[in-house]
């Protein structure tokens, strides 16, 4: 499986994506931050239906979700430093464990969350998946360390 990874550099470019990221979210959710962009759109849907039209939208929310989604997936498909025998297994583990987590957390949210708290929870889907790949096998890895 190493040899379908990225090389090492591929992961501190993730990194910075990500960390772009996740500081133009907070500057969005937080300072309100906005930049309007005319964007091509295969659909949309605000006040007048639209089929493959220019629109003028905000442009920072798909941008924190492209940087944040890019970011983590290099992060992921990348090498890491020092490979080790068995680290092959920690990924495929970590990738399970992942998918059952996400699948159960996007279940519970459709049973238990309506309106626009569910758009809210798929949104977040999109990239909880990759979060929680990382939050696993970084522990796992941390715990072989300790070892």
């Amino acid at each position: 499986m190493s040899n379908l990874l990225l090389p090492y550099r591929w992961k501190i470019i993730g990194i910075v994506l990500a960390s772009s990221g996740i500081g133009l979210g907070i500057m969005y959710i937080w300072f309100d931050f906005k930049f309007k962009l005319p964007v091509f759109a295969v659909y949309s849907s605000f006040l007048e239906t639209k089929w493959f039209a220019t629109i003028r939208t905000n442009f920072a929310e798909e941008l924190t979700l492209i940087l944040l989604i890019c970011g983590l997936s290099l992060i992921i498909l990348s090498k890491e430093k020092n490979e080790f025998e068995g680290i092959d297994s920690m990924r495929f583990k970590a990738f399970a464990r992942a998918l059952m987590v996400n699948i159960l957390f996007l279940l519970f949210s459709v049973l238990f969350i309506y309106g626009t708290g569910f758009i809210v929870m798929l949104i977040i889907n999109v990239f909880s998946f990759l979060i929680l790949y990382l939050l696993f096998f970084y522990c796992q890895k941390r715990e072989k360390k300790e070892q």
